[in-house]
């Protein structure tokens, strides 16, 4: 069955979570690149542990606690550092094929959203500063059903959301754990593997993979 809309993650695939270290690395010195996959890699895992626990907390309480962790482990204690990393993360930046790739589905017809972790009022604020909202018929947020990807009903909501079967949505994601819950749903599952990570979970393989959204295929 072809894909009718595209559903996209927001962190990693639209929007380039490092680019709030990055606006700041003169202050944080040759570790900023360190520093922030360790910020990225705790905000996840914070995600999972509440969600297995069932102790939900929204996404903005999660990378704010995620932060301090790191800051801590690596001795960095700048109060108004601290401060302006995480207003960093409300203007992250797109991807520069973001756009374009929206632009090029939405000529087609096709019928866009986002599925994500992230706060509602975090999604409005920096898909609307990146460019991107304009060009999404929903925002779906877990913040609706206080649990995170990739638990299964994290999937539900956007074939919820649009009254259709699973096979007529493409999900892409540039997570391969994401983009092993939305094979299990039964979504079309597209890798977006910027860095040429080897693959996993072997059970839940991706339908196409790609390095850049601009090599999206019709699906």
């Amino acid at each position: 069955m072809p894909a009718t809309g595209y559903a996209f993650d927001a962190y990693g695939t639209l929007l380039d979570v490092h680019s709030a270290m990055r606006v700041h690395a003169p202050r944080l010195g040759d570790s900023w690149t360190r520093l922030s996959a360790d910020w990225r890699a705790k905000q996840l895992e914070y995600t999972w542990v509440r969600s297995l626990m069932g102790s939900y907390a929204d996404f903005w309480t999660i990378t704010e606690q995620s932060l301090d962790h790191v800051l801590a482990v690596h001795g960095h204690r700048d109060q108004v550092l601290r401060d302006d990393l995480l207003q960093s993360y409300w203007t992250l930046s797109a991807y520069s094929d973001a756009v374009p790739a929206l632009q090029k589905l939405k000529a087609r017809g096709h019928r866009l959203c986002v599925l994500s972790n992230g706060s509602p009022d975090m999604l409005h604020a920096v898909l609307g500063t990146a460019g991107l909202a304009e060009l999404l018929d929903e925002v779906l947020s877990v913040d609706a059903i206080k649990v995170y990807k990739t638990a299964p009903e994290v999937y539900r909501m956007v074939t919820d959301a649009w009254d259709c079967p699973a096979r007529e949505v493409a999900f892409i994601s540039s997570n391969r754990w994401d983009v092993a819950g939305a094979s299990k749903h039964g979504f079309h599952p597209i890798w977006v593997n910027r860095t040429g990570a080897p693959d996993e979970y072997p059970n839940y393989p991706p339908e196409a993979v790609i390095s850049t959204l601009a090599d999206l295929p019709a699906i």
